[in-house]
């Protein structure tokens, strides 16, 4: 079985796409892979759809 998690690239003035490696990699250490990217009208910033195994 599979779960999901749909993360959002947090808005700020400096550093912003350092920031959102760091929190993908973070997520990556506890099994989370990519599954999807959805960028947000208008903006260039990302949902993320994120899934791993649930029975890990």
């Amino acid at each position: 079985m599979k779960e999901y998690k749909i993360i959002k690239q947090k808005a700020k003035l400096r550093n912003s796409d350092g920031d959102f490696e760091d929190q993908l990699n973070s997520y990556a250490r506890e099994g989370w892979i990519v599954k999807s990217s959805v960028a947000i009208n208008g903006s260039s910033y990302f949902k993320i759809i994120l899934e791993r195994d649930k029975n890990r």
